[in-house]
């Protein structure tokens, strides 16, 4: 069974890292009290990092690494969509070589830092006032478009047959985890 290809932004791996962890973290607060005792205080989930390893091989191998060093270069958040686990919301934080290049073959390493913003978009619009929500709600429903998952179909083909990027049908879909696994049947939003 073939993989899809991990993506973010515009970048596409010509095959897959080798390897991908992703760290899940809980911040927590330390509050000493007197004789020597403290309380912890659980702070909540925290970013999740998405770390890992691959190379590039072949003729075009070092102009693979240029490529993926210039997404790392572009500004702001971006989709990272990896064949098994859950599509995410990140930043592209760490780009190294782990050897000297050479034509041929690059081995590289790289982390992404999961974000939180973004996520509810749907939830914008609250500071409206509770009299113009209303009215809110029924133009956002109104303006809704909703696909029927077919047979065959992935989330890039209903993108692209609806002229809209795949990163806006994803945000407009949190409850899709992974963005490689959609069933026929299901309803997903492309507006």
């Amino acid at each position: 069974m073939g993989l899809a290809p991990m993506r973010y932004k515009n970048f596409t791996w010509p095959h897959n890292p080798r390897t991908y962890t992703v760290e899940y973290r809980r911040e927590m607060g330390v509050h000493k009290v007197p004789f020597g005792r403290y309380h912890l205080q659980d702070l909540g989930p925290t970013r999740r990092i998405m770390r890992g390893e691959g190379e590039f091989v072949g003729e075009e191998a070092y102009r693979q690494f240029k490529e993926l060093a210039t997404v790392f270069y572009s500004q702001g958040p971006g989709v990272l969509i990896h064949p098994v686990w859950q599509a995410a919301k990140a930043y592209f934080v760490e780009l190294e070589l782990t050897q000297e290049p050479r034509r041929d073959h690059v081995r590289y390493r790289f982390a992404f830092w999961e974000s939180y913003d973004g996520y509810q978009a749907c939830a914008r619009g609250e500071e409206a006032g509770a009299a113009g929500a209303a009215d809110m709600g029924e133009q956002r429903a109104a303006a809704e478009v909703w696909h029927t998952v077919g047979r065959g179909e992935s989330l890039w083909r209903i993108a692209r047959d609806y002229g809209v990027e795949v990163t806006e049908v994803i945000a407009l879909n949190p409850q899709i985890k992974n963005p490689n696994l959609i069933h026929p049947g299901e309803r997903v939003r492309v507006r």
